[in-house]
């Protein structure tokens, strides 16, 4: 399933999530910000599954900035699984 998340308070402005069937995160990609760093995170996410990486970079801050692109990535999940949630209880 594709997901789609717009960060906040942070250079990158969209994340693009492949997950399966078994909260899996099978692709990450990041539009925009630090190229090198989020290719790097989007490497290390893939096979993890989703309530590992939020647990892993959930809080994680960015200089002065109250969040950073890995919480952003935190608070996605942390959205797709609610949203996935509510989609469950509809019977989609």
């Amino acid at each position: 399933m594709e997901y789609r998340y717009r960060p906040n308070g942070v250079c990158s402005s969209e994340m693009i999530f492949e997950i399966d069937e078994n909260d899996i995160v099978q692709d990450l990609k990041v539009v925009n910000g630090c190229d090198g760093n989020l290719k790097g995170i989007s490497a290390l996410v893939k096979g993890m599954k989703v309530d590992e990486v939020i647990e892993k970079l959930s809080g994680i801050l960015c200089g002065f900035k109250s969040t950073s692109c890995p919480d952003q990535i935190s608070k996605a999940l942390e959205e797709y699984k609610a949203k996935r949630g509510d989609n469950y209880a509809n019977g989609n």
